[in-house]
């Protein structure tokens, strides 16, 4: 797969810019950006949070998990193209959005920086399932070694700053953690916890039982892509080469700029679309496995006994001796979440840092320099997090529902980005602007229930 100018990405030039590939296989090469958001989707949400939903519901709730891979990605799809109309990074653009100024930075990075904490609590539950999993293969290593060779490990492979490392791993964990649950699910009809269509069905009534809310607030929140990620999308887009190629659109009425920058988009529209496909099929399987075989025995992954009751989804469909293999497939899937989420959070602190203190974080020595720093300093957070609470499962339903109030800013980006900053060249079809408003008007419905329903009654 192909990448941008790997000295600097984020500024462009004439001897940057390319026309979009035509040919299938010649679009396959650049993508990426979207299966690094997969990457980091798969792991805290699905393996954790959707199986935990599935064993405490039932399959009441699969269309929940089903709606929120579904319905975000438009909202995703508008922080993409303004990523490669405008070149702007994230923080870059939201310091134009209307409202008030608090020194130097736009009052939607005030609150990004506000609502991270529980973020931080979610990523610190995945450290902790990861630590879990080695323990479980070494267990004369304490949690507490563990914990810090986890968190040590991933800053290695991410201070560097390197997009090409970031996806070429994520690409591999995904097909990994993929192949493995897909034949849990299938082997899973030879078994006692067998599925009959009647409960596929099931979870489909539309029906949200009141004692599961929370837990699938908690899910909307992170399965499929959510604001943390969106928000990342358009570093990838940025430093995969996607904005360098478009070019700055310059004279407003070049036609040659307008296809050019339509060809990306349609590009980013595949990468997008691909990964949505990857994640969906995956969180489904997941929400399966937990409805199937933990529901009926009354099991619900969470504190330190969540490996092994995540096991059960394997060792009860592949046989015993695939404890082994859960514990790789497991490994990989929370691994690959820390992987890109502290690539992206590496670079989205940077980001805003540099917007507050008004440093340039498109000079590759300041945005270098930072991302390196924060690639230690963010894992040793997630890490404390973890040792001082060591409730996994509950550590990530909290940050569910951040990211689902994160996302009430990033739809505001994005309804600003549609309807006031893109190019009226690149207006997309009213079909395109009904799935938007549906999107739209779906995280704000989540996000107002979420702030509605954690208030004091």
């Amino acid at each position: 797969m192909s990448s941008a100018n790997p000295s600097n990405p984020y500024q462009t030039g004439a001897d940057q810019i390319a026309d979009p590939p035509v040919r299938l296989l010649d679009r396959i090469r650049y993508l990426g950006p979207g299966f690094i958001l997969t990457a980091s989707i798969v792991g805290s949400g699905e393996l954790i949070m959707t199986t935990q939903l599935g064993a405490k519901a039932g399959f009441v709730c699969l269309w929940v998990v089903i709606f929120s891979c579904l319905i975000k990605v438009a909202v995703q799809l508008e922080f993409g193209k303004h990523a490669i109309y405008a070149g702007e990074t994230t923080f870059a653009a939201f310091n134009k959005l209307p409202g008030p100024k608090f020194g130097r930075a736009n009052w939607s990075i005030w609150l990004w920086l506000a609502l991270m904490p529980l973020k931080f609590l979610q990523v610190a539950g995945v450290v902790g399932g990861v630590a879990l999993i080695l323990h479980k293969v070494v267990p004369s290593v304490g949690i507490v070694i563990w914990t810090a060779v986890t968190a040590a490990s991933v800053a290695l492979l991410v201070f560097r700053g390197k997009y090409g490392t970031i996806e070429k791993m994520s690409v591999l964990m995904i097909g990994a953690f993929t192949v493995l649950t897909l034949a849990s699910v299938v082997m899973l009809q030879q078994t006692d916890f067998a599925i009959g269509w009647a409960d596929i069905a099931g979870g489909f009534t539309f029906e949200l039982p009141t004692a599961y809310v929370a837990v699938a607030l908690g899910a909307f929140g992170i399965t499929g892509v959510g604001g943390d990620e969106i928000m990342a999308y358009n570093y990838w887009l940025v430093e995969k080469g996607y904005a360098s190629k478009t070019g700055p659109r310059g004279d407003k009425s070049d036609p040659v700029w307008t296809a050019r920058a339509r060809g990306w988009i349609k590009i980013m529209y595949l990468d997008a679309l691909l990964a949505m496909v990857a994640y969906t099929v995956v969180t489904a399987a997941f929400y399966v496995l937990g409805a199937a075989i933990l529901k009926p025995q009354g099991l619900v992954p969470d504190g330190k006994s969540m490996v092994d009751t995540l096991s059960q989804m394997y060792t009860r469909t592949l046989g015993p001796g695939a404890m082994g293999i859960f514990l790789a497939g497991a490994f990989v899937v929370l691994y690959s979440t820390l992987l890109s989420a502290l690539g992206a959070w590496s670079r989205l602190f940077s980001d805003a840092f540099t917007r507050i203190s008004g440093t340039d974080f498109n000079d590759p020595h300041v945005r270098n320099r930072l991302v390196a720093i924060l690639a230690w300093v963010i894992p040793a957070i997630w890490g404390g997090l973890y040792l001082y609470f060591q409730a996994p499962g509950t550590m990530v339903m909290l940050g569910g529902i951040a990211t689902a109030l994160i996302l009430l800013i990033v739809l505001f980006a994005a309804i600003h980005f549609r309807f006031r900053t893109l190019p009226a060249e690149l207006k997309p079809s009213p079909v395109y602007d009904i799935a938007f408003w549906l999107s739209a008007l779906s995280i704000i419905g989540v996000g107002v229930y979420s702030v509605w329903s954690s208030l004091p009654k």
